[in-house]
């Protein structure tokens, strides 16, 4: 392999929000993750709440001003 053009491979802990740790390797120094293996609703077969609606509710103020449509004057022939 040549020298100097490969990024650094390093130890890394991935954290979930349940309280799941997982040790692994990787480019990145920590991973924070919000659904792991231990909490997905598939493997447990509990549904889980998801927040996002915080996110879409800031998604449709943020481009809630631009979706208004220019307003076109109409003009009649005589």
């Amino acid at each position: 392999m040549k020298e100097g053009i490969h990024p650094e491979y390093k130890e890394t802990t991935i954290t979930c929000v349940c309280g799941n740790v997982i040790e692994t390797r990787s480019t990145k120094k920590d991973i924070k993750t919000e659904i792991c293996s231990n909490c997905h609703p598939f493997i447990t077969g509990k549904q889980r709440l998801v927040d996002t609606a915080g996110r879409v509710e800031r998604f449709k103020k943020k481009y809630e001003a631009k979706v208004e449509k220019p307003q076109v004057k109409k003009t009649t022939k005589k």
